[in-house]
């Protein structure tokens, strides 16, 4: 696919819409850069090195696309994860050829439910299996090793990663050449717990006016808190200093 591409910071996010990245995404890696993807990339040169290899990426939050208003470079229209996913699902609910696999989940059954609500809403098995990771998976070689015989029992082509950034992202890259039946991969955030009704995703009017944050910060101000008000909030002053053309990347 191609795309122009809009820089924020030390990423360069395609300039897509809804539509067209819907009807035209087959292959590669999708990741939706979002304010604490953005921040985590100031610092973290793994995850820095690892979005580097995404083959599309879209912007997923209002406050992005402001801040993209703000530099004179307007996105054509946000693309947030939790609602581009399910409609990839049922965009495809007539090709017998997507088989999807979803790995991740806050809870046990997180997934499970997740996979039968869809299956039911576009009418046929479009998600094929799923895998509830425990907590540390990724640092141990026999979870990674039953994670990657699953995908591939499943006969899984496209793999929904649902862990948290930047782990989600850094576990593609570690393990995407082990997956060579696997044509897209995604990385979906919390999505597939929005999806199996978990986590109630924020009013439709504090999305568009960029407040999704603060809902989920409402929900969970322990887990949250630290990432929204303290982590995040340096975004502002890099994109002014960006606007003045003060900006360098950190790598």
């Amino acid at each position: 696919m191609t795309s122009d591409t809009i820089k924020i910071l030390n990423a360069r996010i395609g300039n897509y819409t809804f539509s067209s990245l819907l009807s035209d995404l087959k292959k590669g890696i999708l990741y939706t850069p979002n304010v604490d993807h953005l921040m985590k990339l100031q610092h973290d040169r793994e995850f820095y090195e690892v979005y580097k290899l995404a083959t599309h990426l879209c912007v997923d939050s209002k406050i992005v696309m402001l801040a993209a208003r703000f530099l004179g470079t307007p996105f054509k229209e946000q693309i947030a994860g939790s609602d581009f996913f399910p409609e990839f699902c049922r965009y495809h609910c007539d090709d017998n050829d997507i088989r999807v696999f979803l790995l991740g989940g806050s809870q046990k059954d997180t997934a499970k439910i997740a996979m039968e609500k869809t299956n039911r809403r576009v009418g046929r098995s479009v998600i094929v299996d799923y895998y509830y990771p425990p907590f540390g998976f990724e640092k141990t070689e026999e979870e990674n090793a039953k994670i990657i015989y699953a995908i591939r029992a499943a006969k899984a082509n496209v793999l929904a990663v649902g862990v948290g950034a930047p782990k989600q992202e850094k576990w593609i890259a570690n393990h995407q050449k082990k997956l060579p039946e696997v044509a897209l991969f995604m990385g979906i955030g919390a999505t597939i717990d929005f999806m199996a009704g978990h986590v109630q995703r924020s009013p439709k009017v504090f999305t568009k006016l960029g407040l999704e944050w603060l809902h989920r910060l409402v929900q969970n101000p322990r887990r949250l808190w630290k990432r929204y008000l303290i982590e995040d909030f340096p975004f502002f002053w890099l994109i002014l200093k960006q606007k003045l053309g003060k900006y360098g990347s950190p790598f």
